[in-house]
């Protein structure tokens, strides 16, 4: 019922009526955009006829009802197919791979990893117009400004003759191609892999993984080193160590105790390194290296960063997780929401009650953690918003709720 109702009221954004209005705002794009000199060819080629499509203000409007774990999201993309395929096609190219390896120093499986879980290695590259797809972005009002500078960059690329516009066809939000490229990462980082003049992300293999390629690269990739290693914590670890912003020498979490999954020593690395629980303490561990904030850079989600690095040991020939997957279950948007405003309540400062577990919701459990003897893992699980729930009644009917803020606990090596 919720779901049709969503449905129901984007249909209702762009009723007949409105047309007349999105009809004035491209008129006036399209005036811009021949100021920026893009040819009048391009212009009629890409934007005549345009009407928004309801879909795409359906799915930017779309709010997740439910987080997945860290376990769900990897089991639904690192499969047992997707890793026997891309373990065929990294030795089908493997030509292209070695050389492009050689050039910027990415491993292989790196980028069949990401080519994987963009596109299912071209299996999924989207069939909604670009330009269309943008320019009702850009008209909706909604991160309007991003959306028009996309717009006039895949304006751009058309006029470039790198595509025809009745081509340009990728996801709902104007990523395109095998790797899923923005258009202003396609101006920035694309390359002509396979030296025809043009740039087709589309059909060109060569074009798409040397693309990949040189974006990693400019964006800070250090060769021969890892993204991530699944690892073992010892018995006693200090959880508030468990951090993205905590950063020690590889040789210092040995001495800490640290190991690879496998009970075997850590590899060197010549950078510092974190631990990350992206299910909590109960669940796997991982060390991260510089080469994981480069992938992130790439997709802001730690569970994606993760998964890229999982994906691509398996292809490798590595084994799965070694560790259990933590505790079950997920919080509702809306349970995270009442989780953060009973914090904010007690005096833990959490942030606005928006339903994201970002670092500041992530810092307030810490705290709150800390102050109750718990492993401080910052992970919103369910049974930490039964405890949270549990000492909020008392407090409340003690009649000692708080804005003040609980102090914070800056120093993980410290304990209060």
């Amino acid at each position: 019922m919720r779901k049709l109702f969503v449905l129901l009221a984007a249909l209702a954004v762009f009723p007949a009526h409105a047309q007349s209005g999105f009809d004035v705002w491209l008129a006036a794009f399209r005036e811009e955009a021949a100021a920026q000199g893009i040819s009048v060819a391009t212009l009629d080629a890409a934007l005549t006829g345009l009407t928004p499509i309801e879909r795409v203000v359906v799915l930017d409007q779309r709010q997740p009802e439910f987080q997945q774990t860290f376990a769900d999201y990897l089991g639904s993309r690192v499969t047992v197919l997707r890793v026997s395929r891309g373990a065929v096609l990294m030795q089908e190219y493997s030509a292209l791979l070695d050389a492009v390896e050689q050039k910027y120093g990415i491993p292989k499986a790196i980028l069949v990893s990401f080519w994987g879980l963009e596109t299912n290695f071209g299996n999924n590259l989207g069939s909604l117009n670009i330009p269309a797809s943008l320019a009702t972005l850009a008209y909706d009002g909604r991160r309007s400004q991003f959306f028009r500078s996309q717009l006039l960059d895949a304006l751009r690329i058309i006029d470039a003759g790198h595509i025809q516009a009745i081509d340009m066809n990728g996801s709902w939000a104007g990523a395109m191609g095998h790797m899923q490229f923005m258009p202003s990462t396609f101006r920035a980082y694309a390359v002509d892999g396979d030296g025809d003049g043009r740039i087709d992300l589309w059909k060109s293999i060569p074009d798409a993984i040397y693309s990949g390629a040189h974006y990693l690269k400019r964006a800070g990739w250090r060769a021969n080193e890892p993204v991530a290693l699944e690892v073992r914590l010892p018995e006693g670890f200090n959880w508030r160590q468990a951090s993205a912003a905590y950063r020690l020498p590889v040789e210092k979490w040995t001495a800490l105790g640290v190991l690879k999954a496998d009970a075997t020593p850590l590899p060197g690395a010549a950078g510092r390194a974190a631990i990350l629980l992206p299910q909590g303490w109960q669940g796997p561990a991982f060390m991260v290296f510089d080469n994981f904030d480069v992938v992130m850079r790439w997709n802001r989600s730690v569970n994606y960063a993760l998964s890229v690095a999982q994906l691509a040991h398996q292809i490798a020939g590595g084994s799965a997780l070694i560790a259990q997957t933590g505790e079950a279950g997920v919080l509702s948007t809306a349970q995270l929401k009442a989780m953060q405003q009973a914090l904010n309540e007690m005096g833990y400062d959490a942030g606005p009650a928006d339903g994201l577990p970002g670092p500041r919701t992530q810092a307030a459990i810490r705290i709150y953690q800390t102050v109750h003897r718990l492993p401080a893992d910052g992970y919103p699980a369910p049974s930490m918003l039964a405890h949270v729930e549990t000492q909020h009644a008392a407090v409340a009917a003690a009649g000692k709720l708080t804005r003040v803020r609980v102090p914070a606990y800056s120093d993980p090596d410290d304990q209060p």
